[in-house]
C-alpha cells in the first residue's frame, strides 16, 4: 500500500477505537486476528473514502450484534433432511485450495433452484458458510501455508443459466446485500465457467458498469476452464464441474461433488455447528431470521440500469421475455459483487 492508503487505514483504525465495547468485541470475530487487512477490505469497498468505510464498518458491526452473527455457528439447520434439501438447491462447496493456499469455492449459479426451503434457511446457510470460511477455513489455511490468508477464490458454474429466474429475485437480492455490505472484498478472483450465450448477453451489460477493481477480478474462462484453472491449482482442487466440458450436468459421488452434503467440507461444517450447539444446549428446530440489510444505493442504480437495458433486449425478442430478463439481471449482478 502507498502512503495515502496507509494514512486511510490509520484514520479508520482511530475512528474504530472510539466505538462502544460490544462493537469492538464483534470486530474481533470479524477480523480473526487480522484487523489491518479487514480495515483495508472495507476501505476498498468504499474506494478508500474513510468516512464512508467507517459508516459501512459500523453498520456491519451493528448488524452482527443485532442478528447474533457471532453465535450463528451454534445454530444448525435441522433436521438433517431439511439441511440436505438446502444443499441440493443452494449449490456451493469448498473444492480445495490454490497453489498459493487460497480456499477454492465452487458455486452452481445456473442450477441452484432455492425452492426446497424458506428464504430464511438459505440466508442462514449462506452466512454460516461465510462465517465458517472466515473463522475456521482461512485460519487453517494461514497456519498451513504460514502466511496470512484472508481471501478466497470463487469458481462460478453457469451451466443451466436461463432467463426464467424471476422467482429467485428475493433470495438472490438478499444474499447479495448480505455479502456486499458485511463481507466485502473476500474474493480474490472470480472465475466464470461453462457460460452459455445468455451469460454473454448479461456480461456485456454488467461489465462496463462495475468498478474497475471488480472488473479486474472477474475472469470469464473458455468452456469448463480446466486448463486455465490448472495454472493456479492442482487437479484435485478443481471443482467437479470443471473437470470436463458440461461435467456439472453429471452428479458425482459425494466425495467428489463439492455441492453434496456427503462431501467432506459439508460434513465437517455440519458436524462443527452441531457440536457447537450441543455445547451451548441450543439445538432446536426453526430457521434463523436474519435482518437483510438494504441494498447499497450504488448497487441498486447499477441493477436499475441493467434492467432497463434488458427490458429493451426483451422487447426485441418478444414482450414475453421481459420479466425473465429482469430476474436474470439480478442473478448476474449477485455473481459479481
Amino acid at each position: 500500500m502507498g502512503a495515502a492508503c496507509d494514512d486511510a487505514v490509520e484514520q479508520l483504525a482511530r475512528l474504530l477505537d472510539q466505538v462502544e465495547t460490544p462493537l469492538k468485541k464483534t470486530f474481533e470475530n470479524l477480523h480473526q486476528g487480522y484487523p489491518t487487512e479487514t480495515l483495508v477490505r472495507f476501505l476498498k469497498a468504499r474506494e478508500w473514502h474513510v468516512t464512508n468505510a467507517h459508516r459501512m464498518l459500523v453498520d456491519c458491526l451493528n448488524w452482527r450484534i443485532q442478528n447474533e452473527i457471532d453465535s450463528i455457528l451454534e445454530k444448525p439447520i435441522i433436521p438433517v433432511d431439511l439441511y440436505r434439501s438446502v444443499r441440493e438447491s443452494q449449490l456451493i462447496g469448498l473444492s480445495g485450495y490454490s497453489k498459493e493456499g487460497l480456499p477454492v469455492f465452487g458455486f452452481g449459479v445456473g442450477q441452484s433452484t432455492y425452492d426446497k426451503a424458506s428464504v430464511h434457511y438459505y440466508v442462514q446457510s449462506h452466512i454460516q458458510i461465510n462465517e465458517y470460511r472466515d473463522r475456521i477455513i482461512l485460519p487453517m489455511a494461514t497456519e498451513k501455508f504460514r502466511r496470512p490468508i484472508t481471501t478466497c477464490i470463487k469458481v462460478l458454474d453457469m451451466t443451466g443459466l436461463k432467463l426464467s429466474a424471476l422467482s429467485l429475485l428475493k433470495i438472490l437480492t438478499a444474499i447479495s446485500a448480505v455479502d456486499d455490505l458485511n463481507y466485502p472484498e473476500k474474493a480474490e478472483n472470480y472465475y466464470i465457467v461453462n457460460a452459455p450465450y445468455i451469460f454473454s448477453a448479461c456480461w456485456k451489460v454488467v461489465k462496463p458498469l462495475l468498478q474497475e477493481r471488480t472488473r479486474k477480478k472477474v475472469h470469464v474462462l473458455h468452456g469448463s476452464g480446466k486448463d486455465e484453472l490448472l495454472k493456479i491449482m492442482d487437479h484435485s482442487s478443481i471443482p467437479h464441474f470443471c473437470r470436463r466440458e458440461g461435467s456439472s450436468k453429471i452428479r458425482l459421488s459425494g466425495a467428489d461433488d463439492c455441492f453434496s452434503l456427503d462431501h467432506s467440507f459439508h460434513q465437517e461444517l455440519y458436524n462443527y455447528i452441531e457440536q457447537q450447539a450441543l455445547q451451548q444446549e441450543l439445538v432446536k428446530q426453526g430457521s434463523l431470521h436474519v435482518n437483510i440489510p438494504d441494498q447499497d444505493p450504488e448497487d441498486a442504480k447499477i441493477v436499475e440500469a441493467i434492467q432497463a437495458e434488458f427490458h429493451k433486449l426483451g422487447e426485441q425478442n418478444g414482450s414475453a421475455n421481459v420479466p425473465c430478463c429482469k430476474a436474470e439481471v439480478e442473478e448476474a449482478t449477485t455473481v459479481y459483487y
